[in-house]
């Protein structure tokens, strides 16, 4: 393969070219990688909350409000990635790979400053962060020691998630997923052996849980790393002329702080939402938390769409073609909204089966499969949500998602949330018809915005 830092910045031979040739076979073949990769990436705190939820409700309570704090990091970091990503991909589809393998150097030197950061709160305050939500203590104590385990092994994450979002963006959407698939099965394999102390290994409880979550996540960093540097992707990273460049890391930045903030913003909001729950006794704390973990697992793969439709449409807008930009996001909400009403379905006929995965107390068993049902309601338009948001981040506009997930969460989500039980005879259930709304809320607002077609025009 040729060098990304090519004279002229000419597009290596043999490479697909994104931007040219059937829109919709384009959109499946860079997107179901993605989706595959997107679901594994976030399959990690199901693994977990699956081995864990064999230790007892507290466990899965503390997993479950310290899986909220991970997410809301992972999303601060993910947003700066959605920066590498657009910048990426205007230059791949602009035909200068040199300008490319600029931009994703730089993007690692982000990760690793918001790596620093990120371990340095974990050793300090993560029983704070735990002690904050009014959890029980023994709560406290077993999302403490998940957390702190986290964190410490935010190197890993941030690095493996950068070397993802690059090859993405360049149109290698492949690569990354062997890599996830290979990572994530060694945290299936390796996970109830550090948990219950199988064969010769320590029984670590929850942080067990974490500890084989930070290996694996070593292990997808060190093998994209690889890949990206040896050349054995579409775009070959390397350590010439590198230079430390404030223009090109305020231009990732700058797109990526709105990126970041619709991520925390989301995340904070399942950290009010869990906090709104706390009152209702464990049971409904632990009943959400895996409402939560079935949510991710539909949205992601939703998500992975999305970015398909976001690499293509950046790319396109960098060639110049604004029209098949916008073709390549409808077709990919359309595909997204048949695999939630296909989601919806299943869930809706089987519940009880899909709490039972995670535990099978019947008390938890009947109320996590009426806060299900309840969520179907919402799933009906997450695909379209999911799909325009990473779509428009994608292209680099990353505040209309941003102004969207306020208010989706913090203008109709949490309001409600505090209202309904207290106005309604709902109950704890008034919380998950809230979530409900903000879905419908967020539905309408990602629509108008997108026809507006303000974005075809966005600079980056």
């Amino acid at each position: 393969m040729a060098e990304a830092d090519s004279p002229a910045g000419r597009r290596p031979a043999g490479e697909r070219d994104w931007t040219k040739g059937s829109i919709i076979g384009n959109l499946l073949r860079l997107s179901w990688p993605m989706m595959v990769s997107s679901s594994l990436n976030m399959l990690g705190p199901t693994i977990d909350m699956i081995w864990v939820g064999k230790l007892g409700t507290a466990s899965i309570a503390g997993v479950g409000v310290a899986g909220t704090a991970v997410m809301l990091v992972n999303s601060a970091m993910m947003g700066f990635v959605v920066g590498a990503r657009a910048i990426v991909a205007r230059f791949i589809g602009a035909g200068d790979t040199a300008g490319a393998n600029h931009g994703a150097r730089q993007a690692f030197i982000i990760s690793a400053a918001f790596s620093v950061v990120l371990a340095s709160i974990g050793i300090f305050f993560a029983d704070s962060i735990l002690i904050l939500m009014g959890v029980e203590p023994d709560v406290v104590t077993e999302g403490a020691a998940y957390l702190r385990v986290m964190f410490l092994g935010s190197l890993a994450m941030a690095f493996r998630m950068t070397t993802e979002g690059i090859m993405q963006a360049s149109g290698d959407s492949m690569t990354p997923m062997k890599i996830s698939v290979t990572f994530r099965l060694f945290h299936v394999l390796l996970c109830p052996f550090f948990v219950f102390g199988w064969f010769v290994f320590p029984r670590l409880g929850v942080s067990g849980a974490a500890t084989t979550n930070v290996i694996s996540q070593s292990v997808g960093m060190v093998l994209g790393m690889w890949f990206l540097f040896s050349g054995r992707t579409r775009i070959r990273l390397s350590m010439k002329n590198v230079r430390l460049d404030a223009g090109m890391i305020w231009r990732i930045v700058k797109i990526g702080i709105p990126a970041s903030f619709t991520g925390m913003g989301r995340s904070l909001g399942h950290f009010a939402l869990m906090w709104i729950m706390v009152p209702f006794g464990t049971l409904a704390v632990a009943a959400h938390s895996l409402c939560q973990r079935v949510e991710v697992q539909l949205f992601f793969p939703i998500m992975g769409l999305g970015i398909g439709a976001g690499v293509l449409a950046g790319q396109n807008l960098g060639a110049g073609q604004p029209g098949r930009a916008e073709r390549s996001a409808w077709l990919a909400v359309g595909l997204g909204q048949g695999f939630m009403l296909i989601c919806s379905v299943v869930i809706l006929l089987w519940a009880e089966k899909v709490v039972n995965l995670f535990n099978n107390d019947p008390a938890l068993v009947e109320l996590g499969s009426v806060f299900l049902r309840i969520a179907v309601a919402g799933y009906l338009l997450l695909g379209l949500n999911a799909v325009l948001s990473q779509g428009l981040s994608g292209v680099g506009d990353t505040v209309p998602p941003m102004l969207a997930t306020i208010l989706t969460i913090w203008v109709v989500q949490i309001p409600l949330s505090l209202m309904l039980p207290r106005v309604t005879n709902l109950g704890v259930y008034g919380v998950r018809w809230a979530i409900v709304a903000g879905v419908v809320a967020g539905a309408i607002a990602y629509l108008i915005y997108f026809r507006m077609g303000r974005w075809k025009r966005k600079k980056v």
